[in-house]
């Protein structure tokens, strides 16, 4: 390489990711808030200076190659690294900076989010902040690779979340949702054996958020049909609230949904499911945005 070659930088490697991950040039483009001929053009020069294509083109689709598929992995390793140099830095000069990525379960009821963020953001306005949903495993599994810093998960009360640092927020019971015309709405405490003839609609079956029923209705030697299964919460309510079925669901999240919804009504349990909301986050050197949040929650970062 003589003097007047390029090497590849970090800003290749952000286009290259960015592109690996919407499938798109023109969307890669708009994430990284640049031209799309830009990109292209850097994308294309990085695959003469390696010798290799990095992405299979058509007028349709775009895929990674086996080589770029290689690549993008090493990439991502190496924005995370450039990042947490940059973010290692500024905390030694007294500046928090850098990104802050969250994992947060639909049924979140510990910590209202949004205001915790808004304190967050108050002390700390340079720290980008990503927000990202999905079920309580794969937020943890996602702080284990590196994804996420820290996520807000809930979990049957006998399982723990593995692998990373975590602290118990919130003990909830789960109370049963069912429509305002339902024999069961006004009712004193029911217990699992009085509804489980009911047709019910619950989470997606291999779920945590599932997995507090079926646990329950397990251990009290009880059978039940799911005929609905959703991943979004607002779908199982509107379901109940047309009468096809009833869930249980956490009181703490549930409860002011339903306070909103003459169409649905809350019936205690007594002998219902239980969840522990955590806050985890990686055991393996917290980034300085990590630990900023963690203390704005008042959790220190030893666990």
């Amino acid at each position: 390489m003589n003097e007047n070659d390029e090497w590849m930088d970090l800003q290749q490697m952000r286009y290259v990711v960015a592109v690996a991950e919407t499938r798109n040039f023109t969307r890669a483009a708009e994430r990284c808030f640049v031209v799309q001929s830009s990109l292209s053009h850097r994308i294309a020069g990085l695959e003469r200076e390696l010798g290799v294509k990095l992405f299979a083109r058509s007028s349709r689709r775009v895929e990674p190659t086996s080589a770029g598929a290689a690549f993008v992995a090493r990439a991502r390793e190496a924005l995370a690294a450039a990042d947490r140099a940059v973010a290692d830095a500024s905390a030694a000069a007294g500046v928090v900076r850098g990104r802050l990525a969250v994992g947060v379960i639909v049924t979140t009821a510990a910590v209202d989010v949004p205001e915790l963020l808004q304190r967050y953001r108050a002390r700390h306005p340079q720290v980008r902040v990503m927000l990202r949903s999905g079920r309580s495993d794969e937020l943890a599994a996602a702080i284990r690779d590196g994804d996420l810093d820290i996520a807000f998960l809930g979990l049957p009360e006998d399982e723990r979340p593995s692998g990373v640092e975590s602290v118990v927020l919130d003990h909830d019971e789960h109370v049963l949702v069912v429509a305002a015309g339902h024999r069961l709405a006004g009712a004193g405490p029911v217990t699992l054996r009085e509804i489980a003839e009911e047709t019910f609609v619950d989470f997606v079956a291999g779920t945590p958020a599932r997995a507090q029923s079926d646990q329950a209705f397990a251990a009290a030697g009880l059978a039940r049909d799911v005929a609905y299964e959703a991943g979004v919460v607002e779908l199982i309510t509107r379901l109940i609230a047309r009468g096809l079925g009833v869930a249980l669901l956490p009181s703490a999240f549930v409860g002011p949904l339903v306070a909103g919804d003459p169409g649905l009504a809350l019936v205690p349990v007594v002998d219902g499911p239980h969840r522990v909301e955590y806050l985890a986050w990686s055991r393996f050197n917290p980034s300085p945005a990590t630990r900023a949040v963690l203390d704005v929650l008042g959790v220190r970062a030893g666990g």
